[in-house]
């Protein structure tokens, strides 16, 4: 039995199943430092937080620890492309090249923003050779993306875009606004609500980054293939070779926003809310709508999954990845992560860790508190 550490933090009245739940993960010896937040109507219910943040065990996980949360930044970028068109900048169903002509290359004219938002637009890596490094140079990569042939054709299907998925929507972004994923949420999103979560984090903010801690093994991919491998399997289908702290200031929307539970819970809860954000009225509800709506549905290319994807968030179904609601959107994030929100019950939440797993989707940690929130409703 690992020992449990100290639980901080709140729960409403009702919710204290949760704390104990929290508390029961490091019973597992799958944890180190974590934190939990749940919000309801904009309200929050559940912020919880405990551990260490670091593998030594030496410093604690504080109120304000930040962390890297991988792919459940997806989530976050979706919210902003949603803002994006409920200011009428873009249009879910217009071609990625009225908004960047240069994608057009290659057959890719027809591809939508949905589409692509949807991991159907075939980019799902970059299967050249290139340097690990090259993903810090954001025009080279544009320009690769612009002019590559799609790995399938356009209407077969979705296959997980890991990193360009972030690269593709802040073109589409920079192009229409003028700034970048990160910059949106530095300038009109988080920045201005204090809302603890970046996108491009300063080396001002290093200090209080909890250390990850790499999952024991891979996780399982199933039966390699051409866009698999692209994505997943090559020297350089993930940026690398600059070091954690270049690494933590770039901008990747797919793969590096840094942040806590309490700060994706809210940037989530225009999914939960029709739109708003706290007192803000941040996206329409029909785009909201039209943002949630399912895309495409079937077996992904790339994971070893039937998936159900929306403009940028997946979509329960009846997963149990996002508690006992069908209509709940989400993220999982790589080692653990995840955000989700609950549009029926207007719930919206997430769990954030530095120990990961070697699970892409569903973390039993992640499951367990949950469920045990739903359990208190």
């Amino acid at each position: 039995m690992t020992e449990t550490p100290e639980i901080h933090g709140t729960t409403a009245p009702g919710f204290e199943p949760v704390r104990d739940a929290f508390a029961a993960n490091w019973q597992t010896g799958d944890e180190i430092g974590a934190a939990f937040c749940l919000m309801i109507d904009g309200e929050t219910v559940i912020d919880l937080w405990g551990g260490w943040a670091d593998r030594k065990k030496s410093r604690p996980w504080a109120e304000d620890t930040i962390v890297p949360v991988f792919s459940t930044g997806k989530a976050v970028t979706a919210m902003a492309m949603a803002k994006l068109v409920s200011d009428d900048l873009i249009d879910y169903d217009a071609p990625v090249a009225d908004y960047w002509p240069e994608f057009a290359h290659a057959g890719k004219d027809k591809v939508t923003v949905a589409e692509a938002l949807s991991h159907q637009a075939g980019l799902a890596g970059i299967p050249e050779p290139m340097e690990a490094v090259d993903w810090f140079d954001r025009d080279l990569i544009e320009d690769r993306l612009a002019a590559m042939h799609p790995l399938w054709s356009r209407g077969q299907g979705s296959g997980y875009h890991p990193i360009t998925f972030g690269f593709l929507a802040d073109a589409i972004a920079r192009r229409t606004s003028g700034k970048t994923i990160g910059g949106m949420l530095r300038s009109d999103i988080a920045g201005p609500r204090g809302i603890d979560f970046r996108i491009g984090t300063p080396e001002s903010e290093h200090d209080r980054t909890a250390e990850h801690v790499l999952p024991p093994r891979p996780p399982f991919l199933g039966k390699t293939n051409d866009a698999k491998a692209a994505a997943f399997l090559k020297p350089w289908s993930t940026p690398g070779r600059k070091g954690a702290s270049e690494w933590r200031m770039a901008e990747f929307p797919a793969a590096n926003g840094h942040g806590n539970a309490r700060a994706i819970a809210e940037l989530l809860s225009p999914f939960a809310r029709a739109g708003k954000l706290r007192d803000t009225q941040l996206i329409a509800p029909e785009v909201i709508d039209q943002a949630m709506r399912e895309r495409v549905s079937g077996p992904d290319r790339v994971l070893p999954f039937d998936l159900s994807i929306g403009a940028g968030v997946m979509i329960n179904r009846g997963s149990g990845h996002y508690g006992p609601e069908p209509k709940a959107v989400g993220h999982y994030g790589f080692g653990g992560s995840c955000g989700f929100a609950d549009p029926v019950r207007g719930i919206s939440g997430s769990y954030v860790m530095n120990r990961q797993m070697d699970v892409l989707v569903g973390d039993p940690r992640a499951i367990a508190l949950i469920d045990a929130a739903y359990g208190c409703l």
